[in-house]
């Protein structure tokens, strides 16, 4: 089929009048100009497809209840998240595996791009919406338990690079092909090297459960010069004001990778919620403790976040579909999405930059 858009996202740029022939789900031509014939017309700008690389939840449920899966990834889809990883929080191991064996079927029919532990290797220090009672130490022949589990589903899996056993730990993930992230972590500057240089590529939610002091020494200082790092950004104006959103953009934008740490609360509305044993309200759509206040993941979706960023951080349409779509998927290792090219998958969007809409492409 072919489709016809007032304007695209190609190769970082916003060109006027575009066409694409779509063959079997991918895109097999990109033309500038209008169609002879075109299937489709779009009257606003086509984005490639959102990816969100750190999820929990939406739809009043999470990723661990099987039950719900096909909710929250409904939920998603609906707000331009055509690419996702479950997200699972801190458990004991024997309930990780069972929580990471429901959602292996998900992995494998390509419904998720994976799963992304963030936890149960985190700083007490720095733990955040985490049962601290259930933090432990990184043991490998444990990881490895983990991963034989999800059986090739595991895509990402959160470290505090300062905890006994975490570099080597960080060593037998990036060799077995799972991407290891920063995060929830009370380290510093040579803490973060140590992990970077073992083979950590991302980190999670950055200024948020870390060192947030830009000065010599401390982990965000680290971060905000080492270009081997991918930086997760929760841009709700909560988790990290806009004004510094703005800054951190502006001198790492081509590594920063939005996402939305999203709780069950994500397409819903406020309320009371947990996440794992820990109680949550939501109130005026801002996910907190009920113990101590503490920020308990964001309600988030991807076009919020992609809204925010041009209404809020003062970003292009190009520079945010590179935080929203190319770089999460470079931070996946991912070759095939993320960007509106020749031989990619079709996972396209239209967004009215008028009304901020974003409508996902059935194709």
């Amino acid at each position: 089929m072919i489709i016809q858009a007032n304007s695209a996202v190609i190769g970082n740029k916003l060109i006027g009048l575009v066409n694409l022939e779509i063959i079997d789900g991918k895109i097999r031509a990109v033309n500038v100009g209008s169609a002879s014939k075109p299937d489709q017309i779009i009257d606003g700008t086509l984005i490639p497809g959102f990816i969100d690389i750190h999820c929990h939840g939406g739809a009043s449920s999470y990723f661990s209840n099987a039950s719900k899966v096909q909710d929250v990834i409904r939920v998603h889809r609906d707000h331009g998240t055509t690419g996702i990883v479950a997200s699972l929080v801190t458990e004991s191991i024997d309930d990780l595996k069972k929580q990471i064996a429901t959602l292996v079927p998900f992995y494998t029919s390509g419904q998720i791009l994976g799963i992304h532990l963030e936890g149960p290797y985190l700083s007490h220090a720095r733990c955040g919406a985490h049962e601290p009672t259930l933090l432990i130490n990184p043991d490998t022949a444990e990881i490895k338990e983990l991963l034989e589990v999800g059986a090739g589903s595991i895509a990402m899996i959160t470290i505090a690079p300062e905890l006994p056993g975490a570099i080597e730990a960080i060593k037998y993930l990036s060799s077995a092909g799972v991407k290891v992230a920063i995060g929830h972590t009370n380290g510093d500057f040579k803490d973060a090297a140590a992990g970077t240089n073992a083979g950590a590529t991302v980190v999670t939610h950055f200024l948020n459960a870390m060192s947030k002091e830009r000065v010599e020494g401390s982990i965000s200082s680290f971060v905000l010069v080492d270009e081997r790092l991918s930086v997760e950004l929760i841009l709700d104006g909560h988790h990290v004001p806009f004004t510094t959103a703005s800054e951190i953009i502006q001198a790492i934008g081509n590594r920063v990778v939005l996402v939305t740490d999203a709780m069950a609360a994500a397409g819903s509305g406020d309320g009371n919620y947990a996440i794992g044993k820990l109680e949550v309200k939501v109130e005026n759509s801002v996910a907190r403790l009920t113990s101590n206040n503490a920020l308990a993941g964001s309600t988030l979706t991807m076009d919020q976040a992609f809204n925010n960023a041009i209404n809020n951080c003062g970003v292009s349409i190009p520079q945010a579909v590179l935080m929203s779509s190319t770089n999460p998927a470079h931070a996946l290792g991912l070759s095939d999405r993320g960007s509106i090219a020749v031989g990619y998958r079709a996972d396209l969007l239209a967004f009215d930059s008028v009304t901020g809409k974003v409508s996902t492409l059935n194709l």
